[in-house]
């Protein structure tokens, strides 16, 4: 297992926490953690006993507060080193690097929201499946107070989330909202007192763990994220064609049918570092390296 500095990562009966660490500066933002956050979602895909994943942040007080904007801690938002060309790949926003692999990401992600959460401290968590947060939770797309724009794929994200107008209003503004507000406008799924908040976040990692199947978890993940935003429905009956076909004459089927007719937990044999089928991905991969 990777070695840590700014993250912490811990797998306990086949769910994954990964942990922003740095709560004396409430888990601000930098490369490193960056990188570490990218190399633990890494870990996660390559390992088959993980099957969900929940992420949070130490202390009380923050989720993460955003990039570290302290001159010792560097640009996260991409290399300072001058270019002549803006396709240079030293140009790419570092948040946008790590949405990326969590979108890529073939276990479904859960965000439990423990206090701020800024800039990349939010749209880190758009690539996420389901986000909770606490009562105390707050949240901000800041980025035109600090005279930036929207970063980490977010223009993306965050309208199909939200819509376009809640996501323009929050974006143009850069005000800080509460959670009720973020519940009400769709950002969230449900609030918990801070002190409930993990084991929520736990019980809902559970409920895909201990009743779906792995490989099936990973491609509806990807083809709900993907294909709800295709040109026309055809796209979509193309690959759940594929899917359906190969997937009801996997072991996995097989085994979906016969807990349900015994009223027994199932035991689904397939994995998704060996049984996704041929098909998968079917976008390229090398768009999104």
């Amino acid at each position: 297992m990777t070695e840590y500095t700014q993250i912490r990562y811990d797998v306990e009966d086949g769910v994954a926490t990964v942990t922003l660490h740095r709560p004396e500066k409430m888990n601000a933002f930098t490369r490193t953690m960056m990188n570490e956050m990218i190399a633990a979602f890494d870990e996660i895909d390559a390992d088959d006993s993980v099957r969900a994943v929940i992420v949070t942040g130490s202390g009380e007080r923050a989720f993460c507060a955003g990039a570290d904007l302290t001159p010792d801690e560097g640009s996260v938002f991409a290399d300072s080193t001058p270019v002549d060309d803006l396709s240079d790949p030293r140009v790419r926003d570092g948040g946008g690097k790590l949405t990326l692999r969590i979108f890529e990401c073939k276990k479904p992600v859960i965000a439990a929201v423990n206090g701020a959460a800024v800039g990349i401290g939010v749209t880190m968590q758009l690539a996420m499946d389901f986000r909770l947060a606490s009562d105390t939770a707050r949240f901000g797309f800041v980025f035109a107070r600090r005279g930036i724009v929207p970063e980490a794929c977010s223009s993306w994200f965050l309208p199909r989330i939200v819509g376009i107008p809640q996501a323009l209003e929050w974006c143009m503004t850069g005000r800080v909202f509460d959670a009720q507000e973020a519940l009400a406008g769709g950002l969230i799924r449900s609030i918990h007192p801070a002190d409930q908040l993990l084991a929520e976040a736990r019980k809902l990692a559970r409920e895909i763990a201990d009743n779906a199947a792995p490989v099936s978890v990973a491609m509806t993940r990807a083809m709900l994220w993907r294909l709800s935003s295709t040109a026309h429905p055809m796209e979509a009956h193309k690959i759940d064609s594929r899917a359906i076909f190969t997937r009801a004459r996997s072991g996995d089927a097989k085994e979906g049918i016969a807990s349900f007719l015994e009223k027994r937990t199932p035991t689904y044999p397939d994995t998704v570092s060996e049984n996704l089928p041929d098909f998968f991905p079917w976008w390229d991969e090398a768009l999104y390296s």
